[in-house]
This record gives structure tokens, sequence and C-alpha cells, in this order.
């Protein structure tokens, strides 16, 4: 038994975990663009009023993507130290656990919907629409809580492409769905906002099935049923030692997002749907760096389980130099057609002008974001999940939120400003962070 695993982690290579994660990010962000480029067509008062819901969303997709994260590290180190059956215990209880959490954040989105979006101070315009789109697809949170468990966990044992071929699904009917229920053909109502809502809702939907499935009828996946139903203490207490940390670094992330959004939504509607657009097209500039960085934790995770520490050590610098590169190469060719990509999205010469500015912004930021991903996650791998936390908080209130204050409102240099703080605080966390894995604390922080 032991020699088979041990083969089987000799299998996993960076390539074959991450082109498939890659294509599944790549239609994850094709599901928001598609959202926003055909919503475009609607009204852009529709674009900015999904794109502020949106940045709500994901923070409370954080707040209960902890549990994924921790099962992904636990299984992952369990599957490398050949202990399969703790695996699939955790598997099953992370799944149990993130349903309970998250049916509660579906119901709190829903009773509060309103109250949360008066404090981000939105325009009046936009409160009717980003209210009717988060009672929706906020609703159905739990959904996207299970499809992130459950994909984290077959990533994690290696099948990468089953989630990938589940996002596709998705994908596909997200986009006819919000055919549909935008314009209206062959005598479906015109719905805008509330029918992109559906959409994403009931794709989501019928994508978690598809992942139940594949999870029952892969073999080399043993979930025990008592699993879900009875707690191991040692389980919960390592999935929460490692996922509240890591969600705390990505939580405090999202939620300068929206601090820095609040800051934004007082320069007005048009610097709204300027940001929206920009950064909907900045994530395909990091979208390989992503995958890298989720394809090395998982490496990781298996090496740390199987003791191969030098391996994981030279794993995650030679990530951080093909990161680094593809994406700054990602970004130059970006903004060279930034004219052209943000033409698609709309015709408003003031936000293309700003838009392009800020592509080009994105050249400076691109190799600080680059090794922050792939550092933080391999530390994650490695155990080692309250560091990043601590540097990270500090880092986005004290440099990316104070200085998009201060040069965006204060000194008035608008998104500009902005932008000039996300650089400052990329760079800052990743050297802190490339020092810390070359001084090799993280060593000794596994949980196998």
């Amino acid at each position: 038994m032991g020699e088979s695993k041990a083969d089987t982690t000799k299998k996993l290579t960076l390539f074959s975990l991450t082109w498939p994660i890659f294509i599944e990010i790549l239609l994850h962000m094709l599901m928001g663009n598609a959202d926003t480029l055909m919503l475009s067509q609607y009204s852009d008062d529709a674009v900015a009023a999904v794109g502020v819901s949106n940045q709500i969303l994901s923070v409370v997709i954080v707040m209960f993507g902890f549990v994924a994260t921790g099962a992904g590290i636990l299984v992952a180190q369990n599957l490398g130290a050949n202990r399969d059956e703790q695996a699939g215990t955790i598997a099953m209880s992370s799944l149990s656990l993130n349903l309970l959490f998250s049916l509660v954040m579906s119901i709190g989105l829903v009773l509060f919907s309103q109250q949360i979006l008066n404090i981000m101070d939105l325009p009046n315009e936009l409160m009717s629409e980003s209210g009717l789109y988060l009672n929706i697809v906020g609703g159905f949170m739990f959904v996207q809580a299970l499809i992130m468990t459950a994909g984290q966990i077959l990533r994690n044992y290696g099948f990468t492409k089953d989630a990938m071929y589940v996002t596709i699904g998705m994908n596909i009917l997200n986009v006819i769905g919000n055919y549909l229920f935008i314009f209206g053909p062959m005598g479906f109502p015109s719905l805008g906002v509330q029918g992109v809502a559906i959409s994403t809702a009931g794709s989501r939907t019928l994508g978690l099935f598809a992942l139940v499935i594949l999870l029952v009828r892969r073999k080399e996946v043993v979930l025990p049923l008592q699993a879900f139903f009875r707690y191991q203490k040692e389980h919960i207490r390592n999935l929460l030692q490692i996922g509240v940390p890591s969600a705390g670094e990505q939580l405090s992330y999202n939620a300068s997002q929206m601090a820095i959004t609040y800051f934004i939504a007082q320069m007005g509607t048009t610097a709204i749907t300027t940001k929206v657009y920009a950064q909907n097209i900045m994530m395909f500039i990091f979208l390989a760096a992503i995958a890298i960085a989720q394809g090395t934790q998982i490496l990781i995770g298996h090496y740390m389980g199987a003791d191969k520490i030098e391996s994981a050590f030279s794993r995650c610098l030679r990530s951080t130099k093909i990161a680094i590169i593809i994406s700054v190469s990602m970004a130059l060719v970006v903004y060279a057609g930034s004219d052209f990509l943000l033409g698609l999205f709309t015709n408003n010469v003031s936000i293309i002008e700003q838009g392009s500015v800020l592509l080009l912004m994105t050249v400076l930021l691109e190799p600080g974001r680059a090794t922050n991903l792939v550092v933080i996650h391999s530390l994650r791998g490695a155990g080692d999940v309250k560091f990043p936390v601590i540097v990270g908080i500090l880092s986005m209130w004290g440099i990316s939120v104070t200085f998009a204050w201060f040069f965006g409102l204060f000194l008035g240099l608008g998104l500009v400003g902005i932008w000039i703080g996300f650089i400052a605080d990329e760079w800052l966390r990743g050297l802190i962070m490339i020092n810390r894995w070359r001084g090799k604390k993280w060593t000794d922080k596994r949980f196998v």
C-alpha cells in the first residue's frame, strides 16, 4: 500500500496539476466576465451594481472558505504520509462543517442585504439592483461553499480535471441563462440583474450535483459516511488551526478592498465602473500565477507529508520565477491591447482612457502579486499559516488602504492613487514572504 501511494505521489507534477486548475479558474473568470459583458449591453449602472455586490460576496466566500482551505492542506499532507483513511475522514467532516456554517451565512445575507449595502454608501441609483442580486446569489452561497470544498478535496487527491470539467459545464449553463434572462429571446422575460442572479445561482446548483457524483464515483477517494455526522476533535482543531489564519489573510484582503471601494464610491459611478472593467481584465493577467500557486500548494502538502523538505523548498522558488515571468508578459500584452479590451465593455471614452492607465500600472504590480500568490500558498501547504496573516493585515491596511486614501482622495489622484496603494502593498508583502521561505522556519509547521 505504501509503495503504491509513493508511486502516485511521484506522478504528481506541477504541470499535471496546474493546467486543469488554470482552465478551471479561467472559466470561473469567464463566468464573471460573461455577466459583466452581457450586462454592459443592458446598462453601465447594472454592471456597477453587480460589481459591488460581488465584492461583498467575495468576503463572505472567504468566511466559509477557511474550511475548504484547511481540508485541502490536511488531505494533501495525509495522502503524502500514506494515511488514506484519515484523509477521507477529514474530507467528509469538512463537507459537513462547511454546509452548516454556509447555511447560516446565506440566511444572514438574505435578512441583512439592505443594511450591508447601506454601509457601502452606494449611489442611490445602484441600491435597488445591488440588493436584488445580493438576495438571490447570497441566498445560494451555501452551494458555493460546498462546491469549493468538494473541488478542493478532488484537487488534493490529484483529480484536478474533475473540477475543471464541472466548471466548463457551469460556465456554459451560466452563459445560456444570461442570454435568456437578460435579452429575453423566445418569450423569456428580460430581467437584467435579476436574470444574471438567477442564472448564476442555478448553474452553481447543478455544478454542485456534478461534483458530488464525481466524489462518490472516484474509487481512490474513500469517504466514510459516519464522518459527516460525527466529528473528531483533532480533525476539527487542525481544520480551524489551518483554515482560520489562511482565511484571515484573504478576508483581510477582501475587507480592505471593500474599504477602497468605499473611497472609489465617493469618486462617482464612472470611477466604480472603470475599476470593475479594469479588474475584470486584470484577472486574466494573474490567472497563471493563481493556478501555479494552487498546484504548488498541493505538491508541497504532499512533499511535507512524505518528509521531502528540500523538494518542497526548491519547488516554491521555481514556481515563483515561472509565475513572475508569465504574469509580467501577460500584463504587457494586455496593456498593448487595452483600448480594444476595454472597448468590448463600453464606448465611454473616459472609462477607456482611465482604464488604460490602470492596466499600464498593472505591469509594475504583477511581480509583487505573483510572488505573494505562490509563496503564501507554499507556506500554507507546509502548514505555516499564521505568519502570512500577520504580515498581510499590517500591509493591506497600513499600506494599501492608507495609500489609497492618501493618494486617491486626499491628493486627488483618483484611481491612479488607488493603484499606487495596490503596487506598494503587493511588493512589500512579496519581499517579506520570499524572505520567510528562504529562512525555512516553515519546515517544522506540518500537521502530519
